[in-house]
């Protein structure tokens, strides 16, 4: 019994031996490893690969299958591959082998066609985790894509613009986009429509007020937050920040708006929508200098959407309020 260098000695489990089928199994891949060179091809016989997950539970623990030469090597195989998957945490995979198997062998696919198929539910399942994730992370208000919205009942709005948006590209270049027009011409709904597009892309979004950013930015400061709340303004691939103008920005939140907009600058894109016309920003933060200071660093790499035009909102509620007389 060999004794540790610094602790009690070590207890050494007695290794159960071999069993006779267990030691000529070994035997033989010993000896086809031989034949074969240090890289032995492996063919595996999909029908009685299928044969043996048939027998075989899925989660509740093996059952007894046989042990006869002709399976034990395939047992062997499949017991070895959910292993494996599991282990890797490619859960989906693990829950759809025996029905792809199934499939395998129903339908005659090569193996590679049958491997291709498990990972393709893999990725699939990993790639809507994902979609869901980012989903949840935007915030964003409501489910809208560009598809919801009615080109032809706000004609102050560029189509043509929209679509050119919509493709992201402004976001290769870290470029932004600000809407400026009245009360329910559209502004939110093809901002939020826009951030949709980039989740789906596959990037990191998120929504917020300018309210609810000057609030979150202050309680950050009081609490000794400041340095996580502005790295976490300034990780999203795309920032939108809505309604600026129509709530008052206390001075420290329009302070906190310039620090999120200025460590963006030519790095990240920012989406901004505001009631307020360009010339008047001065007065919606109560400085000049400041106001002036986010305008530059906005609108260098910009693209300015004015949208000038009856409420979309309130023509499509009294549109439903016709419906509705109608119908009565």
């Amino acid at each position: 019994m060999r004794r540790s260098a610094t602790g009690p000695p070590c207890k050494t489990k007695a290794r159960r031996p071999l069993s006779p089928a267990a030691l000529a199994e070994a035997a033989r891949l010993r000896g086809r490893a031989a034949g074969a060179g240090s890289a032995e091809r492996v063919v595996i016989n999909l029908d009685t690969y299928a044969a043996v997950a048939d027998r075989t539970h899925t989660r509740g623990g093996d059952r007894r299958v046989s042990t006869s030469p002709a399976h034990m090597s395939e047992a062997r195989r499949y017991s070895q591959l959910r292993a494996h998957l599991s282990y890797l945490k490619l859960n989906d995979a693990f829950e759809a082998l025996p029905r792809v198997l199934d499939q395998a062998r129903g339908e005659n696919l090569s193996m590679t066609a049958a491997l291709e198929r498990l990972l393709e539910i893999e990725v699939e399942a990993t790639e809507a985790r994902r979609l869901a994730a980012r989903e949840r992370f935007a915030c964003l208000p409501e489910p809208w894509t560009l598809s919801d919205f009615d080109f032809s009942a706000q004609p102050g709005v560029d189509e043509k613009l929209i679509r050119d948006l919509a493709t992201l590209r402004f976001l290769d270049d870290a470029s932004n986009v600000l809407f400026v027009g009245p009360p329910g011409v559209g502004k939110t709904m093809l901002s939020v429509a826009l951030g949709r597009a980039a989740v789906d892309a596959g990037h990191q979004v998120y929504f917020t007020t300018a309210a609810e950013l000057a609030a979150k930015c202050h309680k950050a400061a009081l609490e000794g937050r400041w340095k996580a709340c502005m790295r976490f303004f300034a990780g999203p691939r795309l920032l939108i920040i809505d309604e600026l103008g129509y709530l008052p920005l206390p001075e420290d939140g329009a302070s906190a708006l310039f620090q999120v907009i200025n460590q963006r600058y030519l790095k990240s894109s920012t989406i901004l929508s505001t009631n307020v016309g360009i010339a008047e920003w001065g007065q919606v933060f109560g400085d000049e200098v400041l106001a002036t200071a986010i305008l530059d660093r906005l609108l260098h790499h910009c693209e300015v959407v004015a949208i000038n035009g009856p409420s979309y909102r309130l023509k499509n509620r009294l549109k439903a309020i016709e419906r509705e007389t109608e119908v009565a």
